[in-house]
C-alpha cells in the first residue's frame, strides 16, 4: 500500500473514518483501503434466528466461547481458495487482539474449531470482519451468540463491510454510505462493553432473548 506502513493505531482510524483494509489475495504483501459506495449492516434487533438454527442451537453438538482462539478464527476465516487477509491484516488484527480491541466468537464440535467470527471494536461500534465454518450453522450459531453479547454491551451498530444475500436472509440491510457515516459517528462516540455479559449463555437464554423459545 502506498502512504504509512498500516499499525493498529492506523487500523482503528481508518474504521472511525468509515473505510477498512483488505488485500488482494492470502499471498499479496499490499494492502489497500475499501470505502464502498454501500454499506451492509446488521441491526442488532433485527437478526433472526431460523427454525434450522434453533434446533442446532438445542441439539447440544457444539460448544461456544468468546476470545479464547482469536487466531483460529482468522485463520479459518483465510483458509479458503478466495481471501482478502493477507499476514499484514492478521498480524494487525492479533495485536488489536492483545490490547482487547479485536473479539471473536468460537465454535467447536469436541475440541475441534468449526466456525467463527471476528471483528473490530471502536466505542459502541462492531465491525464485523468475516466468519467461516465447517459444519453447517456453525457460523450462524457464532453470529447469535455474537449479537446477544453486543445487545447486552449496549452496542448499537454491527457493520457488515458489504450487504451479502446470506446476511440478508439473517436480517442484513444495506444503507448509503453516507447514512453509515451518520451511525458510525454515533457509534464510536459512544461507550460498550464486549464483556459486559459475562459468561457464555446457554441456547436457551439466547433464543429466549430472541424471542425464538420453541
Amino acid at each position: 500500500m502506498t502512504g504509512p506502513p498500516l499499525t493498529p493505531e492506523l487500523l482503528l482510524r481508518g474504521y472511525r473514518a468509515g473505510i477498512f483494509p483488505m488485500s488482494e489475495s492470502q499471498d499479496d504483501a499490499d494492502v489497500f483501503w475499501v470505502d464502498p459506495h454501500v454499506r451492509g449492516i446488521l441491526p442488532l434487533d433485527g437478526f433472526r434466528i431460523s427454525r434450522s438454527l434453533r434446533r442446532t442451537m438445542r441439539s447440544g453438538r457444539f460448544s461456544v466461547t468468546y476470545d479464547t482462539d482469536i487466531a483460529g478464527v482468522l485463520d479459518g476465516c483465510a483458509a479458503r481458495p478466495e481471501t482478502w487477509i493477507n499476514a499484514t491484516i492478521r498480524e494487525m488484527v492479533l495485536a488489536l487482539a492483545a490490547r482487547g480491541e479485536a473479539r471473536s466468537i468460537e465454535v467447536r464440535e469436541g475440541d475441534v474449531l468449526v466456525g467463527g467470527v471476528y471483528g473490530i471494536v471502536i466505542g459502541a461500534a462492531f465491525f464485523g470482519e468475516s466468519m467461516f465454518s465447517r459444519r453447517t450453522d456453525a457460523s450462524k450459531l457464532a453470529l447469535a451468540y455474537l449479537i446477544d453479547r453486543l445487545r447486552a454491551g449496549g452496542f448499537t451498530l454491527f457493520d457488515t463491510q458489504f450487504p451479502t444475500p446470506h446476511l440478508a436472509s439473517l436480517g442484513g440491510q444495506q444503507i448509503t454510505r453516507v447514512a453509515y457515516r451518520k451511525l458510525l459517528a454515533e457509534a464510536v462516540s459512544r461507550q460498550a462493553e464486549f464483556d459486559r455479559q459475562g459468561a457464555v449463555p446457554s441456547p436457551q437464554e439466547v433464543m429466549h432473548r430472541n424471542g425464538q423459545t420453541s
